[in-house]
């Protein structure tokens, strides 16, 4: 099996990008939602994660001053199970350490036990409840956050 290589994420890379993410989310984002944050929002920063050429998975940050969100962040159920999750959120939390953020949060599916458990392993810890946050179900997001400073 080959390892996943990252990279920033192009334009180039929308249509694979878009299929994770209707692979990975009930209510995918939009075409021009992506072009929107690479090409507009200068707080954005997004990596892929490659497998045989192939875009395996992605992520999506916005960086203010020393705060991080992550926006997104996927693999594509194909390629699930191969720790390449593991390997893309950590390298985006070396990218924000390098970039000067202190302090970098997301949210997450309370049913999502398999992310949380990941984001774990990385020193995030619960620090809320986002009531109804997500529009497919109502679901409600935990909000989980880590000092990377």
């Amino acid at each position: 099996m080959t390892a996943g290589i990252i990279r920033k994420m192009g334009t180039e890379d929308v249509d694979q990008v878009l299929d994770v993410e209707r692979a990975s989310f009930a209510t995918p984002w939009t075409t021009d939602i992506f072009y929107q944050e690479l090409v507009d929002n200068r707080h954005a920063h997004y990596f892929v994660i490659e497998v045989e050429k192939v875009i395996a998975g992605y992520a999506g940050t916005w960086v203010v001053f020393e705060d991080a969100q992550i926006t997104n962040i996927a693999i594509h159920p194909e390629y699930r199970g191969r720790k390449l999750g593991q390997m893309l959120f950590q390298y985006v939390l070396q990218q924000m350490t390098m970039m000067g953020v202190s302090r970098l949060s997301l949210e997450v599916r309370k049913s999502n036990l398999t992310a949380q458990k990941l984001y774990r392993k990385f020193g995030l810890v619960p620090g809320g409840i986002r009531r109804n946050y997500y529009t497919d179900n109502q679901e409600d997001a935990i909000v989980m956050w880590v000092n990377l400073r």
